[in-house]
């Protein structure tokens, strides 16, 4: 390591003081919006080992650091449900689904996922788990991966995932959206303490005997925040980077794992079509921007360039 990659992010008092104070606030700002929870200790634990422990690693929460602010807000947002701002969608969404993509079964009109409900069988039960257990995995293995080859690419990776999450939180509060299951147990009606529900997914808990997806949708931060989905706009980020950097036949698995999970959202009764496409139109916006907008702005192409040539 030379000299001026020790210089990048090395360990000052200034450092130390400033990685202490921002611990310590969002252990209270954590504890005041959100109670205490086990998984803020556990955060902070990583966050401290992996900026003390080594050059390397500091580089890495550094620039990990994106995801991590992405996963604050997300849970954040537990605190100010999107329903105390706008009026939730329900039946005019489900009629607009209907309308575009009603499948008429023995003489009525279903929505896809109405008749993916009816019509579910053990082997795509159990595929669409797999599918959507890559949701989040996927996409932070990946830039893990990105971090060992291409740097300026783990950080545009990163930044782009933070914008299209950022598109669709927008979108979250100004367009409040009850997902399919939603309607399929408590019909139209606003019901404002609605838990989480694992839908279509119980299935695959069911089958292997786990609570695996009990566990992740009782943590869920928003039950009405089905549109768009960022389930389907994650796994074309992915590809994307995947693409643009030539990875070869990993990005035929990318693009299973895209197309999987797009048709798990569906079939489990987590997401509309409508929601999906919309997804993959955020994604789209949030790649454009960045790749054609922000990536350019002198501040954030230096920093790129910067984060790049230090610390090989």
């Amino acid at each position: 390591m030379t000299k001026a990659a020790g210089a990048v992010f090395p360990i000052t008092p200034k450092s130390v003081i400033t990685v202490s104070l921002l611990s310590i606030a969002y252990l209270i700002v954590s504890w005041l919006l959100l109670g205490f929870k086990t998984d803020q200790l556990v955060l902070i634990f990583l966050y401290n080992l992996f900026f003390y422990a080594t050059p390397l690693s500091r580089k890495f929460i550094v620039g990990f650091s994106i995801f991590i602010v992405y996963w604050i807000i997300y849970d954040y947002m537990k605190a100010f449900p999107n329903y105390e701002y706008n009026t939730v969608h329900i039946q005019g969404l489900y009629n607009f689904e209907k309308s575009l993509f009603g499948i008429n079964s023995g003489g009525k009109i279903l929505t896809p996922n109405e008749y993916l409900w009816i019509h579910n069988v053990t082997f795509l039960n159990i595929i669409s788990g797999i599918f959507y257990l890559c949701w989040i995995p996927v996409p932070m293995a990946f830039a893990v991966y990105l971090f060992f080859i291409n740097r300026r690419q783990f950080i545009s990776f990163l930044l782009t995932f933070f914008l299209v999450n950022f598109l669709g939180f927008i979108v979250y509060y100004t367009y409040p959206a009850a997902p399919p299951w939603y309607v399929h147990f408590y019909g139209f009606n606003f019901v404002q303490t609605t838990p989480g529900n694992t839908a279509g997914l119980a299935r695959f808990d069911q089958y292997f005997d786990v609570t695996v997806f009990k566990t992740i949708y009782a943590k869920g931060s928003n039950v009405f925040a089905a549109m768009p989905s960022l389930h389907s706009a994650y796994p074309l980020i992915v590809l994307y980077f995947g693409l643009k950097n030539k990875l070869g036949l990993i990005n035929i698995f990318f693009a299973t794992v895209m197309v999987g999970i797009w048709f798990a959202a569906v079939y489990t009764s987590h997401h509309y079509v409508l929601d999906v496409t919309f997804g993959i139109a955020t994604a789209a916006l949030g790649i454009g921007l960045f790749e054609w907008g922000f990536s350019r702005i002198g501040p954030l192409r230096r920093f790129l360039e910067r984060y790049e040539q230090t610390i090989k």
